[in-house]
């Protein structure tokens, strides 16, 4: 019988050939309504005549059987090639292992029977030989040769060709990625060069008898730690300023970065504090008794709006920046703002107290033989005795040292808007700053001292990291440092003349 039509006829179909669907399909070859009889000429589950299996098996899965890719398996390390030693001595009997244990141990570790047996022939050979059980595997490198850079090639270059990555590629004819790569495995290490205060010898010599004064003991011998410095409150004046003249955010693809504006970056509103801070206390428990945080002031004054505009009415009290601050602001707010702080948030249990409180050399600062000064310095149990910090110190000061660089911080994630605002800000970011920080950075202060007498007063050198936090989680973190004795012998005697 043959077909009504063929598909692979290149001429149309004529006349005769033709169909209609509305007739009966009597003359059609097979109904796909009917079951297949047992001439039906080909099996879609059988290859076609003349294919081979590979090639069926090719039509069927799209790729070779050949070429059906495995699982890999992992590698093992040679921890668990141990373990994988210790679960086999532990099914054997007489250096035989039992039926099916190198099945069960490829089943439990998800490796191939072959690596079990190698392990297992491994260990047979080393027992044989007398020797220890050494699962260690012999590693090999893979990829291309790091590329090897000379030290002193880097040491060459002018320190103006290696301000940055480029430029510091460029030199060294590597690529950017080569030289990053480079600084994460410490082959190179960025360094900040900031500007230190110029110091005389005089300073050097007051620097050293500072750190001297402040070691227990009276004699070079006898002075091994620093005074835990309770009854020490260090304050500082800072400059905050109500926005930066560049601030880097991170933002969303589609997001747009927010317009700012000014009519001078050099006029940019800015507000002076004052800070207070003691050493904080903490009872066997690492629990905070006592923040050291005494008060952070600004030298503002508040007065009536004289005009009305658009932003507010006549008469509308307004806060006005002190623009100037001369020895009668620091004066007073010595006597009305920081010794009334002071007197409230000390520790009650301390009893009656000497207060020492160390300030800069600016020359705005008032003496302890000031007249004022002098009328004020006790009351109640308290007596406050002001001391200068050696000139030209910024390190040898608290605030300088660490604290208002964290509360500025803080302050500029607070994005102010105005000088009310900014002023809030800071007061928030003074007091949201952690005890523990602050406690760090006067034992930073300890650890600074040290580096002063090793130098015999200068400020070059290296701030230490003894990674406190750490220390701290272990248990381990001093109360009080430390001072090398030889550094302590060396700078006594470049201070006395003697050596």
């Amino acid at each position: 019988m043959n077909p009504a039509f063929a598909l692979n006829l290149n001429e149309p179909l004529n006349h005769a050939s033709s169909f209609n669907l509305n007739e009966p399909a009597d003359n059609f070859l097979f109904d796909l309504n009917q079951p297949a009889n047992d001439g039906f000429f080909f099996d879609l589950n059988q290859p076609a005549d003349g294919d081979t299996e590979t090639e069926w098996q090719t039509n069927q899965r799209g790729t070779p059987a050949a070429a059906v890719q495995h699982k890999k398996r992992p590698k093992l390390s040679c921890d668990t090639r141990m373990q994988v030693l210790m679960w086999l001595l532990n099914n054997q009997t007489n250096g035989k292992l039992h039926r099916g244990s190198i099945q069960e141990a490829a089943n439990n570790y998800n490796v191939t029977t072959r690596t079990i047996s190698t392990i297992w022939s491994i260990a047979q050979r080393q027992k044989a030989a007398g020797q220890a059980y050494n699962m260690a595997t012999k590693g090999h490198n893979a990829g291309r040769k790091r590329i090897q850079v000379q030290p002193n090639a880097i040491t060459e270059i002018n320190m103006g060709d290696r301000a940055c990555i480029r430029d510091l590629a460029v030199q060294l004819k590597v690529s950017t990625s080569t030289a990053n790569r480079m600084i994460k495995r410490g082959l190179i290490k960025p360094h900040t060069n900031p500007l230190h205060p110029a110091l005389k010898d005089a300073n050097l010599k007051q620097r050293v008898e500072w750190a001297l004064n402040l070691l227990m003991g009276d004699t070079p011998a006898a002075k091994r730690q620093y005074y835990p410095m309770f009854n020490f409150v260090h304050i500082d004046e800072k400059w905050f300023y109500l926005s930066k003249k560049s601030q880097r955010v991170y933002l969303e693809k589609n997001e747009k970065g927010k317009y700012r504006a000014a009519k001078s970056s050099k006029f940019i509103p800015k507000v002076m504090f004052t800070a207070a801070v003691a050493r904080p206390r903490f009872n066997a428990n690492n629990e905070c008794t006592f923040d050291g945080k005494l008060g952070i002031f600004p030298f503002t004054y508040q007065e009536p709006a004289k005009r009305a505009s658009k932003n507010r009415a006549k008469g509308t009290i307004m806060t006005k920046v002190v623009e100037s601050v001369g020895k009668k602001e620091t004066r007073s707010m010595l006597i009305n703002q920081i010794i009334p702080a002071i007197m409230e948030k000390w520790p009650i249990s301390e009893g009656p107290k000497v207060i020492y409180i160390q300030q800069d050399n600016a020359r705005t600062h008032i003496n302890q033989d000031d007249a004022e000064w002098q009328q004020a310095h006790k009351q109640g149990d308290f007596t406050f005795i002001l001391v200068q910090q050696p000139p030209n110190s910024p390190d040898l000061n608290i605030l300088d040292l660490g604290f208002f660089r964290s509360i500025q911080s803080l302050m500029h994630k607070k994005m102010p808007k105005d000088v009310d605002d900014m002023m809030e800000a800071v007061h928030e970011a003074y007091f949201e700053l952690d005890a523990t920080t602050l406690g760090n950075v006067w034992l930073s202060y300890q650890y600074i001292m040290n580096e002063v007498l090793k130098v015999k007063g200068s400020n070059d050198y290296l701030v230490p990291h003894v990674n406190k936090k750490k220390l701290a989680a272990e248990g381990k973190l001093p109360f009080q440092v430390t001072a090398p004795m030889w550094a302590v012998h060396e700078a006594w005697n470049y201070l006395h003349g003697t050596g």
